[in-house]
């Protein structure tokens, strides 16, 4: 049998002997004046056998396993007849042998620390990744729907007035092309002037007609060749005088688009106040309120010929949809809204950004939507051979205000507010070289009130 140090004596017949499966033995000596030693300083004794004597080096004392491996943690062995209560033997790392079951519980709350901090971990990661796919995707969009003319972009950016916060109302320029794929012209056949104003919910859509006289360069053409000499930047100076407001941001839309835009929405509700047949938009319509697809969309804004007021008729009908788009977007949930607009970007070409259309959104978002919709108040008119619309000033002067104070433009009976009758720049056309005196012009004439009447 091993000699076992504890205390630094061996072990007596007469003491407590202590014996593991192998049949190794321990020995415990507990000094006393009795000669009988107490539970609990056996208990006590016991937790300091496996340290060792002291002064010596903690777990030099070690007791002596027999060579098979994989022996199990001792056991108590019963006593002699009256003996003190056996304590259970301790292993070397201080714990009894019944402690296994503890340390297995307690790995696996570590262990279950341990997932919990990898799947923070993970899901960091995650978020991390899905940020930096939105911000390539916003990205990618606000570079698919930007001005790729570095010189272009520059010279908008100068003619454009920033917003000073995204409550504020402020004006958008939006322009439509017609071309065909065949065509080498860039004239804007859709000008329309937006007063947005998030913090009511209300918009304000003016068309400008496309052959209105104005003075570009120095000599009088129409405005919709603004465009074609100069970009948007022109585009923007040209409309920016004629309505004597300051324009903020920019858009074009192509035709050919406006077919798919309105497919991505499901189509758009509009309210066809005459009926016509087939003409140069290439279909026939019933009056009334109706769902109409992209490409019936598209048919109804182009046609001119048959509708009552000619191409005041369609600068109506051009309203109509876009006002139609627009309640479609608004109509969305936020969680549909930035998917929504990624696709319309597609369609456009805009100094905005996405950012900047998402915000506006959903500074919409709850609110009653309220659209007004007007044409500059005009007449045709036929100078040195060419075909122009000139300018009704008195009554473009008042709508203006109307507009600019968020009011309906068509409302004949409405007050002007001071800060916008005191305003002299609006509606002033100061770059029209259209007749001022034009009452007997206009009464010969088509005008804006032939066109029929949306109810």
């Amino acid at each position: 049998m091993a000699d076992i140090e504890g205390k630094g004596t061996r072990p007596s017949a007469d003491k407590p002997t202590f014996r593991n499966e192998g049949g190794a033995t321990r020995g415990a000596h507990f000094k006393t004046s009795s000669g009988e030693q107490g539970e609990s300083q056996a208990r006590s004794h016991g937790r300091n056998a496996a340290a060792g004597p002291v002064g010596s080096p903690r777990g030099a004392a070690k007791p002596v396993v027999p060579a098979a491996a994989g022996i199990p943690s001792a056991k108590p062995v019963k006593p002699a007849a009256g003996g003190p209560a056996a304590e259970p033997v301790k292993p070397a790392g201080g714990e009894p042998a019944g402690g296994e079951e503890l340390r297995r519980v307690k790995k696996k709350k570590h262990k279950a620390l341990k997932y919990v901090g990898i799947g923070c971990g993970s899901l960091l990661a995650l978020v991390v990744v899905f940020v930096a796919i939105f911000a390539v995707w916003f990205g990618m969009l606000g570079s698919s729907m930007s001005i790729k003319d570095n010189a272009e972009r520059q010279e908008l950016e100068e003619e454009l007035t920033p917003v000073n916060s995204a409550s504020d109302p402020f004006y958008v320029l939006i322009l439509g092309s017609d071309a065909r794929e065949s065509d080498s012209g860039s004239r804007s056949d859709v000008i329309m002037l937006a007063r947005v104003d998030p913090s009511s919910g209300s918009v304000g859509l003016v068309s400008i007609p496309r052959d209105t006289m104005v003075t570009i360069n120095g000599s009088t053409q129409k405005i919709n060749a603004a465009y074609a000499h100069g970009g948007s930047a022109m585009a923007v100076r040209a409309v920016s005088e004629f309505a004597g407001v300051p324009i903020s941001h920019f858009v074009s839309v192509h035709f050919e688009e406006l077919e798919e835009i309105v497919d991505m929405l499901g189509g758009v509700w509009v309210d066809v106040p005459e009926s016509f047949s087939a003409g140069n938009g290439g279909m026939g319509f019933e009056a009334g309120n109706q769902l109409l697809n992209g490409q019936q969309a598209l048919a109804y804004a182009r046609e001119r010929y048959h509708v009552s007021g000619g191409d005041f008729g369609r600068a109506q009908a051009q309203r109509q949809i876009v006002e139609a788009v627009i309640r479609q977007v608004l109509a969305s949930s936020p969680v549909e809204l930035p998917g929504l607009i990624g696709q319309l970007a597609n369609c456009i070409t805009t100094d905005l950004s996405v950012t900047d259309i998402v915000g506006y959104a959903q500074e919409f978002l709850g609110k009653e939507l309220t659209v007004y919709s007007a044409i500059c108040p005009s007449y045709t008119l036929n100078q040195d051979g060419v075909s122009y619309v000139a300018t009704m000033f008195n009554e473009w002067k008042r709508m203006m205000q109307l507009v600019d104070a968020g009011l309906d433009p068509n409302d004949a009976t409405a007050e002007i507010p001071s800060e916008q009758a005191n305003n002299a720049d609006l509606g002033a056309a100061s770059n029209s070289p259209a007749p001022r005196d034009y009452e007997d012009l206009a009464a010969n004439a088509m005008t804006t009130d032939d066109v029929a009447a949306v109810e």
